[in-house]
């Protein structure tokens, strides 16, 4: 299993392949990722742990445990960790 250290926490790379990626985020309190887009990868995250605020297009989403949300290709996102650390598992198309 890959580790890579982020500035907002680390991804665990539990399983890549050529149908898909499952990863295991750790997002520190009061961190967040960047704001970002994909044109080929759709992903679907499923909080473990803890809670996040997701921003999803012009839309926000509190999740915490067992909560799902499925991102579209083309869905400008952003995960934020505000109020205590988040662990959440990401499973999507295999684009990296």
């Amino acid at each position: 299993m890959q580790i890579i250290d982020k500035p907002w926490g680390h991804e665990e790379w539990v399983e890549v392949n050529d149908k898909y990626v499952v990863k295991r985020l750790l997002m520190k309190k009061g961190h967040q990722c960047s704001l970002q887009y994909h044109e080929k990868k759709k992903e679907t995250v499923v909080v473990l742990s803890g809670s996040m605020t997701v921003y999803y297009n012009d839309e926000v989403f509190k999740m915490g445990t067992s909560d799902t949300l499925t991102i579209d290709s083309f869905v400008t996102h952003r995960m934020f960790a505000e109020t205590e650390d988040c662990v959440y598992l990401e499973c999507s198309t295999p684009e990296l």
